[in-house]
């Protein structure tokens, strides 16, 4: 079972994530960031390609879109917070747009 990030691990990779436009999200122990496309069609696209990601990997995350724009908001719900699944998919999404 996943565990939550250690606070070590937690600081390096946070300040890595960080420098690639992922924030924390205030009052929760989750990564946010937002994503911009050419149009609704690109950003529709892309949304596909992480679903299919977050299947395999069985880690969904939180998002929302409205027309080029996709809001996406990564945590760890079994384990109340942020975990590696969250840092691997964190990578995998900004690899993929």
């Amino acid at each position: 079972m996943p565990a939550k990030l250690d606070p070590d691990t937690r600081e390096t990779t946070l300040a890595t994530l960080q420098d690639g436009g992922w924030s924390v999200v205030e009052g929760r122990d989750a990564l946010h960031k937002t994503f911009k496309f050419k149009d609704f069609s690109e950003a529709f696209g892309w949304m596909t390609r992480v679903a299919l990601l977050a299947e395999k990997m069985d880690h969904h995350p939180e998002w929302s879109n409205v027309y080029k724009t996709v809001e996406v908001t990564l945590t760890s719900h079994d384990v109340g917070g942020l975990s590696e699944r969250d840092v691997k998919m964190a990578q995998a999404i900004d690899e993929m747009a």
